[in-house]
């Protein structure tokens, strides 16, 4: 009986030349926007030929949509750095610290910004970063039920990813306005955050013990 094909990862000097690729394209993001992204724009950028960029991604939308991959891997990384069980006094703390920890994401990258937060219209875009979002949600109900016994959720929604989307909406709303998320639209997101988790999460929700 054959065994299906195992992916491999790509070679490192083709990671190379993909990871040079994402950080052209994330500088020309911050400098211009969407809008005027293209093919050309970004293989000038990283100072390699449009047809080595072509190899790797074969549309402006892929190319996004690898970009968009890799913001989100930052995300992850944030939901995996230590927490100090023992300063948590219940779930809101350990959710404010979620959130503050993405907050900083969207500040240092404004390429984060423009993709998740900003107004571009590219379905192929959307469509990947809600599919991330559900990745992002199921190991941020695992980090909460590593702290607190979480009591038992709905099957037919994914309850953590909407929250993160919701607060998202009130983080777009800013950077729509002012170009960033003020202090002011960061407070309120994380209201959101809270108050749509509270729909699930009771008040006063045990913590494990250390």
């Amino acid at each position: 009986m054959s065994r299906p094909p195992v992916a491999r990862k790509p070679r490192a000097s083709s990671q190379s030349r993909i990871a040079g690729i994402l950080a052209a394209a994330r500088e020309l993001l911050a400098e211009q926007g969407v809008a005027s992204l293209s093919i050309y724009s970004v293989a000038e950028r990283a100072q390699i030929p449009p047809s080595s960029v072509y190899h790797f991604f074969a549309s402006v939308p892929a190319l996004l949509e690898g970009l968009t991959a890799d913001i989100h891997s930052a995300f992850r990384a944030c939901l995996q750095e230590p927490i100090e069980h023992t300063q948590l006094r219940d779930w809101r703390d350990l959710s404010r610290l979620v959130e503050q920890r993405m907050l900083a994401i969207y500040a240092a990258d404004a390429a984060a910004r423009q993709l998740i937060l900003a107004q571009h219209g590219l379905a192929e875009v959307t469509q990947a970063d809600r599919q991330h979002d559900i990745e992002l949600g199921q190991l941020m109900q695992q980090l909460f039920d590593r702290h607190f016994p979480l009591p038992q959720l709905p099957d037919d929604v994914d309850v953590f990813a909407l929250a993160m989307e919701l607060g998202d909406r009130v983080y777009a709303r800013s950077v729509q306005l002012h170009g960033e998320i003020t202090p002011r639209m960061a407070e309120e997101g994380m209201r959101v955050f809270d108050a749509y988790l509270g729909l699930y999460l009771p008040p006063h929700l045990p913590k494990r013990s250390q």
